[in-house]
């Protein structure tokens, strides 16, 4: 990683305030008068803040292409913009922004317009932002600039939990003292005073949509919910943890016959130390069904194009987790054309396009159909039983790899009873069987 967490935590201050400015500003030349547009009272827009972090994590080894890395800003910071806009929509059900008026918009949560905005963002972060920040921060002692960090973010934590407690009341969400449990109390009695009133009074101004009244009738349109007959109807919960499961063993058997019949090996794909299961498939069919469920029915070319873009930047960001998590790259594909870093490739970028059409037009109805046909009790226990295995099993694969690449760079015996473990079970042998194109990189 090119910066430090210390580092990290300034960028996300320093563009927390910078966005908030940004909005505030075109909030008061649109309104004509001054006002806070953030979801804080604090001068501090999160969202950018962590956009800025992404962006210092993920994209400074494009520096040399300007254009992928005004593409791959554009992807990693309207993926996070449409994440937050269905997060908080979740939470308060309403939109807190909506492009629905736009040109090229998803969903009202994100547009072209913006995300070209935030591929742009993404240039002056790496090559203007980052290192004017970092000019800045060795002005003065870190031991001051840890204090400093630690009295803001508490002021920020303090702020967020204010801000939410007052907006769920506004909402409606939180009921009297006599309709919460007594944990939850003394926070509602705590934050029913003039700093709850001022707060809902500062959203209803900046985003008059989440005004009482509007929310009340929303939330009293709503259906009651009825019970359920059918096991993960629809793209729930349980349907996208049985799909991961499936999208993992189903992507490991694929990768494994493609490597027999294009290498002439058997050849172990599996990103876990029990089993065949791929984990970078197994997300990989829960982002796109998540993503493109609700367009499931649309074109083949609309579906193989939003795939390709989207399975890409999947791909380039499970490349950089990994190396950047533990100083290993699984793959590299610096002898294809069109590679980007020999993270992805323009060939296997098509890939994602034809597996989304595929996955969406045939997998999918396939294995919903069956996942459906399960009892509801016997459903919900084999999918908690599925998700405890899978987490153990991811647990125990990263400690395992953890502890294999500190054998082969720092060359130190085990310190701990865990250490001696995972040697004894998890040796070189083994390990360079399971992830045979795994090479280690300097840190």
């Amino acid at each position: 990683m090119d910066f430090t967490f210390y580092q990290l935590l300034w960028f996300f201050l320093a563009y927390a305030f910078l966005g908030w400015l940004c909005e505030t500003a075109l909030a008061a030349a649109k309104k004509g008068r001054l006002l806070n547009r953030g979801f804080l009272n604090t001068p501090f827009s999160p969202v950018y803040g962590l956009a800025g972090v992404l962006f210092a994590i993920f994209l400074p080894e494009l520096r040399e292409d300007p254009f992928f890395l005004f593409l791959f800003g554009m992807i990693l910071a309207t993926g996070l913009e449409l994440f937050t806009g269905i997060l908080l929509e979740r939470i308060f059900r309403q939109k807190w922004w909506d492009y629905s008026q736009e040109r090229f918009q998803f969903e009202g949560h994100i547009c072209l317009k913006y995300a070209l905005l935030w591929g742009l963002s993404a240039l002056f972060c790496i090559f203007v932002g980052n290192p004017l920040l970092l000019r800045l921060l060795s002005l003065f002692p870190e031991r001051i600039g840890r204090i400093i960090l630690l009295v803001i973010f508490c002021i920020l934590a303090g702020d967020l939990i204010s801000s939410t407690a007052a907006l769920l009341q506004l909402n409606g969400s939180l009921k009297g003292p006599s309709g919460i449990s007594r944990r939850l109390r003394w926070m509602t009695n705590a934050l029913d005073n003039t700093v709850t009133r001022y707060v809902q009074r500062r959203m209803a101004r900046a985003y008059p949509s989440l005004e009482r009244e509007q929310l009340q009738q929303r939330a009293a349109q709503l259906p009651h919910k009825e019970r359920a007959t059918v096991f993960a109807q629809g793209c729930c919960f349980y349907k996208l943890a049985c799909l991961f499961f499936l999208g993992a063993f189903l992507g490991d058997i694929i990768e494994t016959l493609f490597c027999r019949a294009t290498a002439g090996v058997w050849m172990s794909r599996s990103s876990v130390v029990y089993g065949p299961f791929s984990i970078v498939w197994g997300l990989g069919a829960v982002l796109l069904t998540a993503l493109l469920y609700k367009y499931r029915h649309r074109s083949d070319g609309y579906i193989f194009f939003i795939g390709t873009v989207v399975g890409g930047a999947y791909e380039y960001a499970c490349s950089v987790f990994t190396e950047l998590v533990f100083g290993t790259v699984f793959w590299d594909y610096s002898h294809l054309p069109f590679n980007l870093g020999g993270r992805i490739n323009l060939l296997y970028c098509f890939f994602w396009g034809i597996a989304s059409v595929v996955w969406l037009k045939v997998i999918y109805p396939l294995l919903s159909g069956w996942i459906e046909r399960l009892p509801i009790s016997v459903g919900k226990v084999l999918t908690w039983v599925m998700l405890l295995f899978m987490v153990f099993n991811i647990a125990i694969s990263c400690l395992a790899l953890g502890r294999y690449t500190q054998r082969h760079t720092m060359e130190n015996p085990p310190q701990t009873n865990l250490g001696t473990f995972l040697d004894e079970r998890f040796p070189d042998s083994r390990m360079e069987h399971i992830y045979p194109n795994a090479i280690l990189v300097d840190s």
